[in-house]
């Protein structure tokens, strides 16, 4: 990582005004927890057709294996802290730069941070939430736990014994509209999208940095990978989000006064 990449970084997070950062599990990965879609992740051990929406609305067998899978990916997370990528982001935000951040984690990583909850755009949802899919009542996740572990292997709402799920977007289950729509709105508004951690090939999230370019927004890409924007993106950075960015953002040097 040499130290010219690094100043280019600098320029463009100090030259822009409104922010967009981009997030995928690139991130998570540095706080410990596993990409789900890596050899030897969640998906390797689960069948991902098992867990259609559809499937999980229908079919008691379904819920329960749905709940199996659901505490192997609680249990990988609900434990993690923020990483050094994390409190750069929350930096940026303290600078007043930051318009937002879409996120496509579900680790409630950008909240234990501290960001502000409304700069954050939880595009597949929040694992740490719970909600009844008929009467809406929600729960924390670690109480639903709680019963997984007492022996329960379905657990149905207190209120009106409607299907209880995490609140995290499932296969075949339609993109929060409302969420969606505010990340497009961002994407078109800001004069620079950051991308942390994502490959860009989960869509259709993956859209909304694409958006941004094509409104004529730069962009940085801090990723272990390559991505379908490089040759595209102003700068690219393949290495430790923490340390690149993490030493991007430290350099710049003012708070707003």
């Amino acid at each position: 990582m040499s130290d010219a990449l690094i100043q280019r970084g600098v320029e463009l997070i100090e030259g822009s005004n409104k922010v967009l950062v981009f997030v995928g599990a690139g991130l998570s990965t540095e706080s410990g927890i596993p990409d789900f879609r890596s050899p030897g992740g969640v998906w390797d051990k689960y069948d991902p057709s098992d867990f259609y929406f559809q499937k999980i609305v229908s079919s008691e067998a379904a819920r329960e294996k749905y709940w199996q899978m659901s505490t192997e990916f609680w249990d990988t997370m609900k434990d993690a802290l923020p990483s050094r990528g994390h409190f750069a982001i929350l930096k940026l935000e303290a600078l007043g730069k930051l318009s937002g951040i879409v996120t496509q984690n579900i680790d409630n990583l950008h909240h234990k941070a501290g960001n502000a909850p409304e700069k954050v755009i939880e595009v597949h949802g929040n694992a740490f939430t719970v909600s009844c899919l008929s009467c809406g009542k929600k729960y924390d996740r670690a109480a639903i736990q709680e019963r997984l572990q007492s022996g329960v292997k379905v657990p149905y709402c207190d209120d009106c014994s409607g299907i209880l799920k995490p609140d995290t977007v499932s296969f075949g289950q339609s993109m929060p509209e409302d969420k969606m729509a505010k990340a497009y709105r961002l994407a078109e508004e800001c004069d620079l999208c950051i991308v942390l951690g994502s490959s860009l090939v989960v869509y259709p999230a993956a859209y909304i940095p694409m958006h941004a370019f094509e409104k004529g927004a730069k962009l940085l890409i801090i990723n272990r990978d390559e991505t379908g924007l490089d040759s595209k993106a102003d700068l690219v950075v393949h290495d430790s989000i923490g340390k690149v960015f993490g030493e991007m953002v430290d350099r710049i040097a003012t708070l707003p006064h």
